[in-house]
């Protein structure tokens, strides 16, 4: 039977696209209340922040028409060419765009300013679906995972020489996806440890505890217990694990003995034990050739290697604006006037807003801009001050529900290219949300990326619905062949 184009109206999941009104309304209520003056223009003039966010959110909705509109095998076809599309702009646009806040992201026509780094995101993840859909492909190969990383990393890295690093980690979240496909556990493993030990690290470096360094000794410990639990977990080889647990606790009892006659630094105490284990687990893998001991040790002395460059990577390689951030984000530096100003007052919005919240249009904090970026990246602290504790759990909820709707029908997709990219979408919204309400609340560093459809501008929000619906009108493209 063929495919009629009224048909798009019945297999659309619109219990999706009800939560996308309602997030995109709540949005556009809170722009009002995060920029609206009483002495100035109206909630509705054009000219005003409420009424240009307007006219962006009725032409997001002619795009939705036309995305809808398509085939469902328009985005299949064509993806490699929207993907390469989209690279060619973002390179054009490091040399042609003007520096605005330091960024050359923003490509200026006419009356409209349009931020191609928005519009990468359902390319990117368009081109992944495409590659990791196609016949024979297996993630597991190297070329193949070579592929991938590709079509990851080459927008990441024309976004970080438009010197916009929050955008730019965005891309970050497709490795979801890849591990939703088959990427290894040890990959991902590695990703969340290095996050950890680089926080550990720097939020312990000027603590000592003796001659020894107290943020070095425990990710060095964390690194054996890590490495202890993957041998058990993975290997179940409880005789491993007695052997590199007893021979770690009588050498660091040693090491303690030694402490009262002479200085005994128990960093290379630790370095000497992971080292040990490293080559107990070659032997391991060589004996029995079981490839994942020799993973495990390297996966130990990589970690050890890591710990002992972040501090380069710190001072060397971090701009001082990015390091000042981190600082104040893990409490190592106290900058309330400087780059703790933003996450202070936005904490301050926040808090004051109570249980229930100041009312709509009613936040003090707001309405005297104490916030900086309040209506864009710290937007969120509108939603706190004037909506209270109930409102913003509420928006929480909200977007819990929208992601796991999403999940849901990445799930039950027939094709692959479906199925990879809804998780493509699932984990861009997850990582948005999850980054700009944690850098508003001061549990992130601030990096500078916008809350999905809360955000003000419309590059945003063309970018966020364009990936969506690109989903949507591939999932109700599912029953065309029945």
């Amino acid at each position: 039977m063929s495919y009629r184009k009224t048909e798009i109206w019945r297999t659309i999941d619109w219990f999706t696209i009800l939560l996308y009104v309602i997030i995109v309304v709540a949005g556009w209520f809170t722009i009002c209340g995060a920029s609206y003056e009483f002495d100035h223009v109206g909630l509705f003039d054009p000219s005003g922040r409420p009424g240009s966010q307007l006219i962006w959110i009725g032409t997001a909705f002619i795009l939705i028409f036309i995305i809808l509109m398509l085939e469902s095998d328009f985005f299949d076809v064509f993806s490699m060419l929207i993907y390469i599309g989209v690279i060619a702009l973002l390179i054009v646009t490091i040399f042609v765009a003007s520096d605005i806040k330091g960024s050359r992201s923003w490509l200026v026509l006419g009356p409209i300013r349009l931020q191609p780094a928005e519009f990468a995101k359902f390319a990117t993840g368009l081109a992944l679906a495409k590659l990791i859909s196609g016949y024979g492909f297996k993630l597991t190969t190297v070329k193949n995972f070579s592929y991938a990383l590709l079509i990851i990393f080459l927008p990441m890295v024309c976004i970080l020489l438009q010197q916009e690093t929050g955008s730019a980690l965005v891309y970050l979240a497709f490795f979801l996806v890849l591990y939703r496909e088959g990427m290894s556990g040890y990959i991902l493993l590695t990703g969340v440890c290095a996050v950890v030990f680089f926080v550990v690290s720097m939020k312990y470096s000027e603590v000592m505890v003796g001659i020894t360094p107290l943020g070095e000794l425990i990710v060095l410990c964390l690194i054996q217990l890590i490495t202890v639990l993957l041998v058990q977990i993975i290997r179940g080889n409880m005789l491993a694990v007695k052997v590199i647990l007893g021979g770690s606790l009588v050498t660091y009892l040693v090491a303690y003995i030694v402490s009262f006659y002479m200085p005994v630094n128990f960093v290379w105490v630790s370095v000497a034990l992971i080292v040990f284990t490293a080559f107990y687990l070659l032997y391991l893998s060589t004996r029995s050739w079981v490839w994942h001991y020799l993973l495990i040790a390297v996966f130990a002395i990589g970690s050890v290697l890591f710990m002992f460059s972040v501090d380069y990577v710190f001072d060397e390689i971090l701009e001082p604006h990015q390091q000042i951030r981190i600082k104040v984000s893990l409490g190592l530096e106290d900058d309330p006037t400087g780059a703790g100003y933003n996450v202070n007052q936005s904490k301050i919005a926040i808090g004051s807003g109570g249980l229930t919240g100041k009312g709509f249009l009613n936040g003090t904090q707001t309405k005297l801009k104490y916030v900086p970026e309040q209506d864009t990246d710290f937007i969120f602290c509108t939603v706190g001050e004037e909506q209270g504790f109930i409102g913003a759990t509420l928006v929480l909820i909200l977007f819990a529900v929208f992601i796991l709707r999403l999940i849901v029908l990445a799930e039950r997709q027939k094709s692959t290219f479906g199925r990879v990219y809804g998780y493509g979408v699932a984990s861009i919204f997850f990582f948005h949300l999850a980054i700009n309400v944690g850098m508003v609340t001061g549990l992130a560093p601030v990096i500078g990326i916008p809350l999905p459809f809360f955000s003000y501008g419309g590059s945003s929000l063309w970018g966020f619905t364009i990936l969506l619906f690109i989903f949507l009108r591939l999932d109700a493209g599912k029953k065309e062949r029945l």
